[in-house]
């Protein structure tokens, strides 16, 4: 892993609250000169430190204000199957679906967790069982449908 010095941190946290805050402006705030932060960046951008530069979108104003998140449960050998799935290559059928924000192949008693949104509760059915449920290798689903998001970030250093 990477070595960050303060400076390096102090860059990325402004990036992340902000990232369309300029290297002038990040060079002002942490008091360095604007070609050190200018390199630093493009440093951490090369290394894939930072990984892109996104807005972040309020689903519930462009109408996909129902989130779930679904646990799925895993198949190797669905319908008595010779060779095994394997678990990634599920993971990333169920990644294609335009619903999903996100995939994280898990511990516990379930095998994938999967972030969706949709315009309405009914969609988010349909998604199930129309398009999750096929997908060879998921075996059982659990949807748990948010009320109410009190923290949701993109933050990795604070």
């Amino acid at each position: 892993m990477e070595q960050l010095d303060e400076r390096d941190a102090k860059i990325l946290k402004l990036l992340q609250n902000d990232c369309k805050t300029t290297a002038r402006e990040i060079a002002k705030k942490i008091g360095s000169p604007i070609t050190t932060v200018y390199s630093k960046i493009k440093r951490m951008e090369e290394l894939g430190i930072i990984k892109q530069y996104r807005a972040i979108l309020d689903s519930r104003k462009l109408d996909k204000g129902t989130t779930a998140f679904i646990l799925a449960s895993f198949a190797y050998r669905p319908g008595g199957r010779e060779k095994p799935l394997s678990q990634r290559d599920v993971a990333k059928q169920i990644a294609a679906i335009l619903e999903v924000q996100e995939v994280h192949i898990i511990t516990g008693g379930w095998d994938i967790l999967i972030k969706v949104r949709t315009d309405h509760v009914d969609t988010l059915g349909k998604l199930v069982m129309d398009k999750l449920r096929t997908v060879e290798g998921v075996e059982n689903t659990l949807s748990c449908i948010v009320y109410e998001t009190v923290k949701e970030t993109t933050d990795v250093l604070t």
